[in-house]
């Protein structure tokens, strides 16, 4: 080896090492914010106060066909401890099946006020949007709560989520800026135990959720997950996706509002990406979760959900999306082995099984700390295990495959991500054949949960 090649060498192994203690200190960051976060709910004094002392709150769900766990989702809130709040209940026309659901609970609580929407707007080819978009006109509040339909909550939810969109006058929220936008981390439950949402609740309620939680709490960018979200329809209306600052006011071509985010499939991080830099706020997550249940997911419904929303960050995030095999344990643990071996003789049958073996308790203490007790594993901790480590070593394949693609499947259709990740429907007659298509099966693999009270 000549003088330059092992100099190179040397500099490779220090980067390598630099890289791994940056990376354990994004881990423990999520880790202790996990702990600090979600070990408790102190209840929202705003649960019992006076309607008339609260701001109101619009509640959207967008429906579409019969979730599995439909009825206990949109039940739980019908049921928040909240004085002031609408519901609207939005579906595409009005054959869906979710009516009879959305019936019986209108039926069941006379006294919360909610509102049926049938019917859709083409504002975009997000078809959420679409869906959303007549009850984000007729909402009552400025505040608006965009829950998924997969989606269940705590009965204080709301309440503590309020607590912290506006916080009372004398109170800091720690913030420099205004809080524009509240989000819940999700919490899987696979209560159907295919292969597939075994896998999906391993890599959710672990490595996506530690660092979902780090990113957040370093606060030096949006990053933001719509399953469950609180923001105001005054800031809204101020931004329209381009992420330059004041763009709204300069008569932007795709207007403002709900409406200019029907050109995103992921309109909830762009959302909060145009909160932030366009308005220059600030987001914050609650101490509640939002609780998705996965069922019947198979193997590759699980590996085309990777992908689809891969190729989406690529094309709204490249840098992070570049980084990312690197932050994954198996790829960054070789590296490491190789980079002290190199440097100090360490043995890499030393090191790697202390390695993964506390990456592991980090991930499980995360875990436990979304689901506020510890783990029980109550159908297994071997199922769980082979399932973590079969979400590892995926993690590298589905990345390499994704990252060459721009075409993503969502609820059962073929959109195109273009480069400022907007999207489009394909041509029509135009196809691209896959492997992965031989094997794809159904998006309805949501089971019923029971919906326990905080």
């Amino acid at each position: 080896m000549t003088d330059t090649e092992n100099t190179l060498s040397l500099v490779l192994a220090a980067v390598c090492l630099v890289w791994y203690s940056i990376l354990w200190a994004i881990g423990i960051l999520g880790c202790t914010t996990a702990r600090r976060r979600y070990r408790s709910r102190p209840r929202s004094p705003l649960a019992s106060a006076d309607r008339s002392s609260v701001p109101g709150v619009s509640i959207l769900r967008p429906l579409k066909g019969l979730d599995t766990n439909l009825y206990e989702n949109l039940e739980s809130t019908f049921v928040q401890e909240y004085p002031n709040f609408e519901i609207f209940l939005c579906v595409e026309n009005e054959h869906d099946q979710a009516l009879s659901v959305v019936r019986d609970l209108i039926a069941k609580y006379p006294k919360v006020n909610a509102h049926v929407m049938i019917g859709s707007e083409p504002v975009g080819a997000n078809p959420k949007i679409n869906n959303l978009i007549g009850a984000y006109r007729k909402a009552a509040n400025d505040i608006l709560w965009v829950l998924d339909s997969n989606v269940s909550v705590y009965p204080g939810t709301l309440a503590r989520s309020v607590d912290i969109l506006e916080p009372p006058p004398k109170v800091s929220s720690g913030h420099s800026r205004r809080i524009a936008l509240v989000h819940h981390v999700p919490l899987a439950f696979a209560t159907e135990h295919t292969l597939g949402s075994r896998v999906e609740e391993a890599f959710l309620n672990t490595n996506h959720a530690k660092m979902y939680l780090a990113i957040n709490a370093t606060a030096i960018d949006s990053c933001v997950v719509g399953k469950s979200n609180l923001y105001r329809k005054s800031d809204l209306e101020r931004v329209d996706g381009s992420l330059k600052p004041n763009s709204a006011s300069q008569n932007s071509p795709h207007g403002t509002g709900l409406a200019a985010f029907g050109r995103f499939l992921a309109e909830d991080n762009m959302i909060g990406l145009a909160l932030w830099h366009e308005l220059d706020l600030r987001h914050d997550v609650s101490c509640d979760v939002s609780r998705n249940s996965v069922g019947n997911m198979s193997f590759y419904d699980y590996i085309h959900r990777r992908i689809r929303w891969l190729r989406v960050r690529r094309h709204m995030s490249l840098a992070a999306t570049i980084l990312e095999p690197f932050t994954e344990s198996i790829l960054v643990g070789l590296l490491v082995a190789a980079a002290l071996h190199h440097l100090f003789a360490v043995p890499p049958w030393l090191f790697l099984p202390a390695h993964f073996l506390l990456w592991i308790i980090i991930d499980v203490d995360v875990y436990a700390s979304l689901a506020s007790r510890p783990i029980a594993f109550e159908h297994g901790f071997w199922p769980f295990l082979g399932a973590y480590a079969l979400r590892e070593c995926l993690a590298l394949p589905i990345w390499l495959y994704a990252v060459w693609g721009s075409r993503v499947v969502w609820r059962g259709k073929t959109y195109i991500v273009t480069g400022n990740g907007e999207v489009h429907l394909p041509a029509k007659g135009s196809s691209k054949w896959s492997l992965l298509n031989l094997f794809r099966t159904r998006d309805d693999y949501y089971e019923p949960i029971e919906l326990s009270h905080d």
